[in-house]
């Protein structure tokens, strides 16, 4: 597959990753096995880069991935393996966020447990805390760096202000932000400042969370995924809506003699050499689907094309919720 750096300075890796969200039961119950198959599969077509995060299904995807590390030592070696941490609760229960040093290192020492790792390649700060300046969360992740726990560090949803500010003081990696042909408020700055700076832009839920693949999600199917269920775009009238336009985005896909969900991707993958987006799934086939886009060159006219049938601003209802709203940077 065709490669990519992860930062300026970083290791050279497949232009598509994965993203093991989905490792997890938050897009529907999975189990050990199949995500060992996922593994598999990503060795045979060339994906090394794994992303995954302590709180994805509570340590269940650093966990499978650890017992597929430890049945097959070897595999370390063709991994480039980032995860995040922040995310937790206060005393009454509600979402919060932590990126004091303390916090950083603990949960990232259990996050080596699980994986079985001495260190990672990469390690976030999942969300930004309010109560430390870009500058103070930097050098809370760079004190890991300095302790060999992870070889590099990122930021998720930022906003290229705070990227700016970070990078003054330990130099960033990569940022992870949700970015596809249905959520393109990345083009409004940080893809920009990513470019310019040599930090990799990590783009989450590449095909919109189904609505870009041809086996999209549907009102009957909405119940069994919680969190959908409560995301804007999933709630009607929008799903209704948004079904119907992205039909002309699949059709486009087939005259073109590639998946919806490939498209998606190569369409991502022109969008500067520094982007690198990481599909989920719990398939082996959609999995390749995601993957072939990588193999796909598109040329103006097919970005034309392309632009014509999803053009900037087709998806009805917000990218999420009131709820889901906390923690990410808003800046356009």
């Amino acid at each position: 597959m065709k490669k990519r750096k992860l930062g300026v300075n970083g290791p050279d890796i497949a232009a598509i990753g994965y993203g093991a969200m989905s490792f997890s039961d938050m897009y529907g119950p999975t189990n050990e096995a199949e995500s060992h198959a996922i593994l598999d599969a990503c060795r045979d077509l060339g994906v090394t880069h794994l992303d995954t995060a302590n709180v994805y299904g509570m340590g269940k995807s650093e966990n499978a991935i650890g017992t597929y590390l430890k049945a097959d030592p070897g595999a370390r070696d063709e991994f480039v393996i980032a995860t995040k941490a922040t995310i937790t609760r206060d005393a009454d229960g509600n979402r919060a966020f932590d990126n004091s040093a303390e916090h950083l290192e603990a949960e990232l020492d259990a996050s080596l447990r699980r994986l079985g790792v001495d260190c990672v390649d990469l390690f976030y700060a999942h969300r930004r805390d309010p109560r430390f300046t870009p500058e103070e969360i930097a050098a809370n992740l760079g004190r890991l760096v300095e302790k060999g726990k992870t070889r590099a560090i990122g930021l998720s949803e930022v906003a290229p202000s705070t990227l700016r500010r970070a990078m003054a003081v330990h130099p960033i990696a990569a940022v992870q932000s949700e970015y596809s042909l249905s959520t393109r408020f990345p083009d409004l700055g940080l893809v920009q400042a990513c470019g310019e700076l040599g930090v990799a832009l990590v783009a989450f839920s590449p095909v919109g969370r189904s609505l870009l693949t041809d086996n999209p999600i549907t009102p009957q199917r909405i119940a069994d995924v919680p969190f959908l269920g409560q995301n804007p775009r999933f709630m009607e009238p929008n799903l209704t809506e948004n079904l119907r336009i992205t039909e002309g985005y699949r059709r486009l896909a087939a005259e073109m003699g590639i998946s919806a969900a490939g498209l998606a991707n190569a369409w991502l993958l022109t969008r500067g050499d520094h982007v690198i987006p990481i599909p989920g799934t719990r398939s082996v086939d959609h999995l390749r689907e995601c993957v072939s886009g990588a193999e796909l060159t598109l040329t103006e006219s097919d970005l034309e094309r392309i632009e014509a049938v999803l053009p900037v601003g087709w998806a009805h209802g917000d990218r999420y919720s009131d709820a889901q709203w906390i923690g990410p940077e808003r800046y356009c």
